[in-house]
């Protein structure tokens, strides 16, 4: 027997033994007034074990989900309570007074009814089927879209939930991208995150990395509801800005439709359908900033702020640096802030501000400070005053624009040990220029020595010669490339022509183991150099090298028969002496001899 219909079997019978004559089957609403497109839940319960319900006829109303069964049972100090539940959601279709009529059951041999209930409908907005006021819209996969779309149009969606749909341009606005289930999730992704054109956008930065689940309920129905994605938006201009959909994959676990008691006994059917969600666009009015009353210079900014000067010091010498921060805070476009139009001293030099940043954002909004450090320096003595900056700034709270000024600081500058610029400039007359260490002098108004043409270097023929140097060099430079990459193309002629200078080295080297009087090495430097000068001379690999083959390569050129058989003596004395001592021969003559033989076969070749 299939383990589940034993297990129910004994509860079954347990709860027989145990079922009393107060079994009690009942009718209840969420509501008994709704309006025409409202959705309400009816909801028809048993106290006991039963079987065969039969719903009653929902004349005027409209079934949008349902049945959902439940089942449960407890258990008090060894008495089994068991307990079903049936519910329907409903949506009234014209406006009057409906009666929903009773449901019968068969509960331990004997039909029971439930009570009927009255409805009052009331006239309101009506709820179009596959509408985007269903709050989704969805593709099924598997093509069975149709057969489930008023059960799963109810049971999962998106929203994109704004805290306000009436702007000023520049006003922040939060929106939350949220999720409405009542079935089970497996699995989701975000298949397309909405582009918010017409808007400069910021993530909200606080979210936790899982979503955090609570409930809601729309339309009489409670729905368990996350947010998966929160930004802040400033629209850019005005008008009627559209937010674009979020776009998300779910693999939902949906209710089936089943007629096997065991089934709704344990639950009811199940399958996991895969749902492609998007939330329905939601439009912003955009209304531009008012004209009246806005200050001039005013630069974009909307919120509420305050502004706060400072300077780091007020007394200096010329030509030490001055620190002058301001300081904006508030909550609104603060990172949308230009730089402020601030007014300096003439003698001051100014450096571009350094911008910092200390921001927050939070689903109340974007907050914080935005800080403008200065860098002056004053290059000449006196008394200076930095006005003070005014701040603007639409309060859309109000609706009025509100200016802001700083106070005014007086910096006194004495004299710096090292004044080396121009400190102030007047158009009075140039006395009023401060000369230092004479990096800037005036027009000379006197009379002058003038040359004539011809006189100076531009226009004398060390000009022309000069100028006409520089493309024969030029033509020099190629023809010699030209000859050095034919020259060197050939790479055994190169070898050839190179191997006496190569021999050079090694007889170097054999000369000053002779003077060190070092004989061994001596003799293996003078083998090597006449082994190399030979090699690249002959074009033969130094591992092919012996005497046969120098001696027939030598022939072949033409080289005279005794140098040849001289040759033959002196490597045959040079490969015994570095293996034994030789004894009655000068080194130094054999030296002598051997750099003779090179520049004789040198000469031959």
């Amino acid at each position: 027997m299939n383990k589940k219909y034993y297990i129910l079997s004994i509860l079954l019978l347990w709860a027989g033994l145990l079922f009393a004559d107060d079994v009690k089957f009942t009718a209840s609403v969420n509501k008994t007034q709704v309006a025409t497109g409202e959705v309400f839940e009816v909801t028809f319960s048993i106290n006991g074990n039963a079987e065969h319900f039969a719903p009653p006829n929902f004349s005027g109303f409209q079934v949008v989900a349902g049945p959902n069964v439940s089942t449960s049972m407890t258990s008090v100090n060894g008495n089994m309570t068991m307990s079903n539940s049936y519910s329907y959601d409903l949506v009234p279709t014209r406006v009057g007074t409906f009666t929903i009529g009773t449901a019968s059951i068969v509960a331990n041999g004997h039909t029971l009814n439930t009570n009927s209930i009255r409805i009052t409908v009331v006239k309101g907005k009506p709820v179009p089927q596959n509408s985007r006021s269903r709050q989704m819209q969805y593709d099924d996969d598997d093509g069975q879209g149709q057969a489930s779309s008023v059960d799963v149009s109810k049971q999962l969606f998106i929203r994109a939930v704004v805290d306000k749909t009436h702007v000023y341009q520049g006003e922040q606005i939060t929106v939350n991208y949220r999720v409405y289930t009542r079935v089970g999730i497996m699995d989701n992704q975000v298949d397309k995150l909405p582009e918010l054109n017409g808007f400069w956008s910021q993530d909200i930065t606080d979210q936790k990395q899982t979503a955090q689940w609570k409930t809601e309920t729309v339309n009489g129905l409670r729905y368990n509801v996350a947010d998966v994605k929160q930004v802040i938006l400033f629209p850019e201009r005005s008008g009627n800005l559209t937010l674009d959909p979020l776009g998300m994959t779910f693999i939902a676990r949906i209710p089936a439709p089943s007629r096997d008691f065991m089934d709704q006994f344990f639950g009811g059917a199940f399958e996991d359908k895969k749902l492609k969600l998007k939330s329905p666009p939601v439009t912003i009015h955009v209304d531009p900033l008012p004209e009246a009353g806005k200050p001039e210079g005013y630069d974009g900014a909307v919120g509420a702020f305050s502004i706060n000067a400072s300077v780091d010091k007020t007394s200096l010498k010329a030509n030490d640096a001055i620190n002058f921060n301001i300081k904006v805070t508030g909550k609104g476009n603060i990172k949308l802030l230009k730089n402020l139009n601030v007014v300096f001293p003439a003698d001051f030099e100014k450096y571009d501000p350094k911008v910092t940043d200390t921001i927050t954002s939070k689903v109340n909004g974007i907050a914080g400070s935005r800080s403008y450090n200065y860098l002056l320096i004053p290059r000449h003595q006196g008394t200076y005053t930095i006005e003070p900056v005014k701040f603007s700034y639409f309060n859309p709270a109000t609706r009025r624009y509100v200016t802001l000024t700083t106070k005014p600081f007086t910096i006194n500058v004495a004299k710096g040990a090292n004044e080396s610029n121009v400190t102030a400039l007047s158009l009075a007359d140039k006395q009023d220029i401060k000369l230092l260490d004479k990096d800037i002098r005036y027009i000379k108004t006197g009379s002058a020595h003038l040359s004539k043409e011809g006189d100076e270097f531009l226009g004398s023929g060390w000009y022309y010669l000069l100028l006409l140097l520089g493309p024969v060099l030029a033509i020099g430079a190629l023809v010699y490339r030209k000859w050095d990459e034919k020259n060197n193309s050939d790479i055994v002629k190169v070898k050839s022509r190179k191997a006496s200078k190569i021999a050079a080295k090694h007889l170097a080297s054999a000369q000053q183991q002779l003077i060190n009087k070092n004989q061994k090495a001596f003799y293996d430097d003078l083998f090597k150099g006449i082994y190399g000068y030979l090699s690249d001379k002959l074009n033969i690999p130094y591992a092919n090298l012996d005497k046969e083959t120098i001696a027939a390569a030598l022939k072949a050129h033409k080289v005279n028969e005794s140098l040849i058989r001289q040759l033959e003596e002196t490597l045959d004395l040079c490969d015994m002496a570095r293996y034994a001592p030789v004894t009655g021969i000068a080194e130094r003559d054999v030296f002598e001899k051997a750099k003779t033989m090179i520049n004789d076969i040198e000469n031959e070749i």
